[in-house]
């Protein structure tokens, strides 16, 4: 932990208070920092580096672009006291409502493009969607089989637009979004952000090797993500990895099929899956596992399976 006197020196600077109350409001790009504060990018990303140096933000790499949140929260938390207080006897910078005008402008920006991605790719996922249940009874039957039982630290893997954060953040004490596309992070920023949920992290990660600590999770969801995998065994596996005990994991994906269409125009390594394979996925990664339900109702049937650590893990010892 940085030493207070580093942690102030780092403050000294007006531009880096606004770059930190900006990262209070929501996770930016070091491209959209820039934006907001009407600098250029290298003088933003010098004014960045010293408040990571000192604890206070952290930055995270996802394709070409550089994004930055808040550090610690035990540091940055305190901070914050005392800056409410000086603006509530000194009344409100007006540095920082200018620049909550223009964070407005950047959120509009990001409402825009992922609204454009979206429009470009509705018509393939409208294609899909109509050869199954309706996703209204997907999503009921995703909320019955997670059930009453406490959700805990959430983690989406593939989590797309972040639709599943959305239904289910609300009652996790964490909520992670990890997806392999920037494009479609940048759209469940969108989506989470009118969502009113701020605060959830999403980030760029592969499905065979999580950027997350072995029992990092209490409930883990792999939604139409496994039929992507061309090792679906080791994806489970990895999913499992980050089970505390007692922890979840809940597949949603097809059963088989014979959709052979959806290999060259969707990408779909997998023609779904055998109940039979799947529950031998959950079996090697050590988890106890059973078939939930199988939705019909189109040519393709969706299958809910979910597989449990056991409250007793095994550790291994070398």
């Amino acid at each position: 932990m940085a030493a207070p006197s580093k942690i102030f020196a780092s403050l000294a600077d007006p531009t880096r208070l606004r770059i930190l109350t900006l990262l209070r409001a929501m996770e930016l790009s070091v491209g959209e920092v820039a934006q907001v504060l009407g600098q250029s990018q290298p003088r933003v990303s010098r004014h960045v580096k010293i408040l990571i140096d000192a604890g206070l933000a952290e930055r995270r790499k996802e394709g070409s672009w550089v994004f930055v949140s808040l550090g610690d929260r035990a540091l940055v938390d305190p901070l914050f006291v005392l800056l409410d207080r000086w603006s509530e006897t000194q009344g409100e910078n007006p540095w920082i409502a200018a620049d909550a005008a223009r964070l407005a402008a950047v959120r509009a920006d990001r409402a825009a493009a992922a609204e454009r991605y979206f429009a470009s790719h509705a018509g393939q996922w409208d294609a899909l969607r109509s050869l199954h249940v309706a996703e209204s009874e997907v999503e009921a039957a995703i909320g019955r089989a997670l059930g009453e039982a406490p959700i805990g630290r959430l983690v989406d893997i593939g989590t797309g637009t972040g639709r599943m954060i959305q239904l289910f953040g609300t009652d996790a004490s964490q909520a992670l979004g990890i997806d392999r596309s920037p494009e479609m992070l940048r759209l469940a920023r969108v989506k989470l952000s009118q969502a009113g949920l701020e605060a959830v992290e999403l980030r760029q990660g592969d499905m065979y090797a999580l950027p997350l600590p072995d029992d990092s999770a209490d409930t883990v969801i792999l939604h139409q993500v496994l039929h992507y995998a061309q090792n679906p065994a080791a994806a489970v596996a990895e999913a499992a990895r980050l089970l505390g005990p007692g922890g979840r994991l809940l597949i949603v994906d097809f059963a088989l099929h014979e959709r052979e269409e959806l290999r060259s125009r969707d990408a779909h390594v997998r023609l779904g899956f055998a109940d039979e394979a799947v529950l031998k996925y959950f079996a090697d990664a050590g988890l106890e596992g059973e078939v939930v339900e199988h939705l019909e109702g189109g040519e393709l049937t969706v299958t809910l399976w979910m597989g449990v650590r056991s409250h007793a893990r095994l550790k291994v010892v070398a």
